[in-house]
């Protein structure tokens, strides 16, 4: 950023900064299509058709593209529930920079094993409390390992907008963009594009009713933290954080037109309409911005719905699809 940048000011990512990161991830992530549903008329922004199957790939490979060559030598280490830490360890495998993740035991097992599939040393932690961004500085101190932090980090949101250029591109005449939160990485870098792009087009956040700290730090007007044994009741099992990053905050205040909250079923019956209505697979969690998205009453033909992972066990898909 250059020293006339407003954002260093004011802690927004900057279209600049959006704009570079597009440029920097290009050779290593997908521009997903727009998918549009049939009969609903939703159009579906499809990041599960990224190569580890979620949006992640795109704030992850930005991230340590931008370190230095000091640090890469050292290595990284990063938290998540499942898709960053995927992102996390395909980017460094690429990359050949050591990684390792701090996940919850509870974490889905298919994103474990994906996540050592890529080479990543797995550390499993308790899902409670703070524990894992306790753990994971106590490595990051232990072997001089560079934290990749999994949404509150500016080079976090900046690889994310970069879904907020391509819609703009590929949908001209979008006037809602519907958008999963969870620590608001992704909905924090997408509305700064668009909106700093076409201040008309409303960012739409959406989270599960069983993790509405976005939705209540919204209507508060600052952050709200949830406990954890309360967030990880829902279904959409990324999107279980208990507050917003604070960098993410700043630019959902300043950027974000709502968020609103969906139940466990519209989560569900989001999941088959995808299915049926797109031929796609989606996670909880990459559902949730199109059970959002079907309960506004907006023109389908001007919204769009972030499908923002797919990365679901198949026995577990199975039963929700078959209802």
């Amino acid at each position: 950023m250059s020293a006339s940048d407003p954002s260093q000011k004011t802690g927004t990512v900057s279209l600049d900064t959006i704009r570079a990161a597009a440029v920097r991830i290009a050779p290593f992530v997908a521009m997903t299509p727009l998918i549009r549903m049939t009969p609903s008329g939703v159009s579906l922004k499809a990041e599960n058709l990224q190569p580890i199957g979620a949006f992640k790939i795109r704030g992850a490979f930005n991230a340590l593209l931008t370190l230095s060559e000091e640090e890469r030598r050292r290595g990284v280490v990063a938290h998540s529930s499942g898709n960053h830490a995927q992102a996390v360890a395909y980017a460094a495998k690429i990359l050949g920079i050591r990684a390792t993740v701090v996940m919850p035991e509870t974490s889905s097992r298919l994103k474990m094993e994906a996540t050592k599939r890529w080479g990543a040393e797995l550390v499993l932690c308790s899902p409670f409390g703070n524990a894992r961004a306790e753990v994971t500085a106590k490595i990051a101190r232990e072997h001089g390992y560079v934290v990749i932090e999994p949404y509150d980090a500016a080079a976090i949101m900046a690889g994310t907008g970069t879904i907020g250029l391509e819609i703009l591109a590929q949908k001209p005449d979008v006037e809602f963009v519907f958008v999963p939160v969870s620590g608001g990485g992704l909905i924090g870098g997408l509305s700064a594009a668009i909106v700093q792009s076409n201040p008309a087009i409303r960012v739409i956040g959406v989270e599960p009713e069983l993790a509405d700290d976005a939705a209540q730090s919204f209507k508060a007007g600052h952050i709200v933290r949830l406990p954890p044994e309360d967030t990880i009741r829902t279904i959409a099992d990324g999107l279980r954080v208990s507050q917003l990053g604070a960098l993410p905050w700043i630019n959902i205040h300043a950027f974000v037109h709502d968020i609103v909250t969906v139940s466990e079923d519209a989560v569900r019956a989001a999941m088959r309409r995808i299915a049926t209505e797109a031929g796609l697979v989606a996670e909880p969690s990459g559902a949730v911005a199109l059970a959002g998205a079907l309960a506004a009453g907006h023109d389908p033909e001007r919204m769009v719905a972030v499908l923002s992972g797919g990365n679901i066990d198949l026995n577990s898909y199975a039963e929700i699809i078959a209802v």
